[in-house]
């Protein structure tokens, strides 16, 4: 089976519309390529991940003050931190928003329930798939 693409929709250098036969499994990949890419974008810009250069205010130059003498603590909890970024954007959109309301904003389960609308029980649930989830990227 085929199905019919923009490639407009994927790559950013096409200018014009330009439509292609492919397979549903290339398809597929493009599709999940494309979820990939919007899921980094707003990791780095919710984490605010820089290099380790930056001296701005980051983690990085926080771990590096209270452990300045040792880099090699440094490295180790920097790179922690990439992987839990990685984890967390592995989620899926709302699943990402809600585990980071849970955990990096402290709010309630019952608070996130509220701002989405759905049960208190249906929010815990989704944050523990969550972390379920992480803990096999992580």
């Amino acid at each position: 089976m085929s199905k019919t693409v923009n490639l407009r929709d994927y790559y950013p250098w096409y200018t014009h519309d330009e439509f292609v036969e492919v397979t549903d499994d290339v398809a597929a990949e493009l599709c999940a390529d494309k979820r990939y890419e919007k899921n980094h974008e707003r990791g780095m810009r919710r984490n605010k991940v820089l290099s380790l250069d930056a001296g701005d205010g980051t983690e990085t130059e926080a771990a590096m003050a209270c452990h300045g003498d040792n880099p090699e603590t440094v490295l180790e909890m920097v790179e922690k931190h990439r992987r839990l970024c990685r984890a967390l954007n592995s989620l899926p959109p709302m699943q990402g928003r809600r585990v980071e309301a849970r955990y990096l904003h402290g709010r309630s389960i019952q608070e996130i329930a509220i701002a989405d609308g759905v049960s208190d029980s249906s929010a815990k649930e989704s944050i523990d798939r969550g972390l379920k989830a992480m803990k096999k990227v992580f």
